[in-house]
């Protein structure tokens, strides 16, 4: 078995679990991970103009942003549904974007169904969120120049890593 086999099998059993196994927020497996009963008020009126397909698609463990993003560039490593990416993108303003990276064709689907949705939401003449398909141990590998962002989060997927020191 060569060094890469283990990486590829946990990055399947993730792919299934967050791709196939669960179907909504409720079917998550554990309660490990803190919860949104005490959202900060400026995030609020945000995540209550989220998709409710996105919503229901979270997986979660909460997010935590501060409010003077306007114009930033984000990195969102596991973005799953999108949740997370699009709060910050409202929070970004239009002179702002954000990067969404995830493993999961199922959750980048429900992400990239909606991005079009969300720009009208927030009153952007244009999307300032893209998705894209990737593992967060190999950024390097979907073309981003370096320096291009200002801020990364991540909602506890290093977690799920099997190569955290590549991430």
């Amino acid at each position: 078995m060569n060094s890469l086999e283990p990486m590829k099998t946990s990055h399947e059993q993730v792919q299934n679990y967050y791709g196939e196994v669960l179907q909504n927020s409720e079917d998550l497996q554990t309660n490990a991970c803190c919860t949104d009963t005490a959202v900060p008020d400026h995030l609020k009126k945000v995540l209550s103009s989220i998709h409710k397909e996105v919503l229901v698609k979270y997986y979660g463990c909460g997010l935590v942003a501060q409010e003077l993003l306007d114009g930033m560039r984000i990195l969102d490593l596991g973005s799953g549904s999108g949740r997370d990416a699009y709060a910050l993108s409202a929070l970004v303003g239009e002179k702002g974007s954000v990067v969404g990276v995830d493993m999961t064709d199922e959750q980048l689907a429900v992400a990239n169904r909606h991005v079009d949705y969300h720009a009208k939401q927030f009153g952007f003449a244009r999307p300032n969120v893209e998705f894209r398909k990737g593992y967060i141990e190999k950024l390097d590998e979907l073309g981003f120049e370096p320096g291009s962002f200002d801020i990364i989060v991540s909602n506890c997927v290093i977690n799920l890593s099997p190569d955290k020191d590549a991430v």
